[in-house]
């Protein structure tokens, strides 16, 4: 399973979305995680871009809604926690098991 975590410098929330996948994938053989620097808007347009962080799982965005915006703007994840910059370990082992 390829994971592709696509993100800008201008938002700290990668990192730790970053540090939460590399264990996962720790776990688990099958799974490449690369990364992704966006660098500008009109990079962002043609990968579809939802904001920072975002995970690709085999190319799709598992966590965008058909609404979601595209641009250069740190993203927020809906947590049982409420809002959060980043999407739980549990949330991201969720979305991979059913990838």
């Amino acid at each position: 399973m390829d994971i592709a975590l696509l993100y800008f410098d201008s938002c700290p929330n990668w990192k730790i979305t970053d540090e939460r996948l590399a264990t996962i994938a720790a776990e688990r053989s099958d799974i490449t995680v690369t990364r992704h620097l966006v660098e500008s808007i009109e990079e962002a347009e043609r990968l579809g871009f939802h904001g920072s962080p975002s995970i690709l799982v085999d190319g799709k965005d598992v966590f965008a809604a058909a609404d979601t915006a595209v641009g250069l703007s740190c993203r927020v994840y809906q947590t049982p926690d409420g809002p959060a910059g980043a999407p739980t370990v549990e949330q991201l082992q969720a979305v991979l098991a059913h990838a």
